[in-house]
């Protein structure tokens, strides 16, 4: 059951992290990004990549979180 539940969580997370992907750099170029102030010093490529990552990685928290909080009190304190 933990492995359906956690694809039930992961999927829909790499898709939404590719939609958010999509959507942010289509208005923004990586190249005007500023850290800090400077520019960023990474690629194009590395920044996706740590842009969909990071996507993802809220997707996925914000699933962990809907699915903790619609489980039964039963099911959560066993």
């Amino acid at each position: 059951m933990l492995q359906k539940r956690l694809m039930w969580i992961v999927w829909p997370a790499f898709l939404m992290a590719g939609t958010l992907e999509i959507l942010v750099f289509a208005m923004v170029d990586p190249r005007d990004i500023q850290w800090f102030g400077a520019p960023a010093v990474w690629s194009r490529e590395a920044i996706y990549t740590v842009a969909f990552f990071v996507f993802w990685g809220i997707a996925i928290v914000s699933g962990v979180l809907t699915t903790l909080l619609s489980m039964p009190p039963s099911e959560v304190n066993d």
